[in-house]
């Protein structure tokens, strides 16, 4: 796994983290970086045997086509889904690998405690794009 993305060294950055599992504050600071990618992974996590395409996806998580349609190739890009394109269009399922799986398992169930919630919609917000 890799290692965290460097941080500020503020001490308010240091506490909010400092108690995060490293595999999961890596995977909020590098692949569920956005909060649509957020609910994606959710998704496909509580459905794992799913395989869809974007446009049906974005209608079971009640988002717009088309950002989701960018987000699952990101996704599939960075291992976390899969792609295959023998489908017209493209479907996507979670990716088989155990360790993907196992990790995105981990995500959710930490996502059951309010404390870590609030530090990776905090990470999310904190990475999000200023415009």
């Amino acid at each position: 796994m890799q290692k965290p993305v460097a941080v500020q060294n503020d001490p308010f950055t240091q506490r909010v983290m400092s108690d995060v599992d490293p595999d999961l504050l890596v995977l909020i600071q590098t692949k569920i970086n956005t909060f649509l990618k957020w609910d994606i992974v959710k998704f496909f996590g509580e459905n794992p045997g799913t395989l869809d395409h974007a446009g049906q996806i974005a209608v079971y998580i009640g988002r717009d086509a088309g950002a989701v349609q960018a987000e699952l190739d990101i996704l599939a890009a960075e291992g976390i889904l899969q792609r295959n394109e023998r489908a017209a269009p493209a479907v996507y399922a979670l990716a088989k690998d155990a360790a993907i799986r196992a990790l995105v398992q981990k995500f959710l169930r930490a996502c059951n405690d309010r404390d870590f919630r609030v530090k990776a919609v905090y990470h999310v917000m904190r990475g999000a794009p200023q415009h």
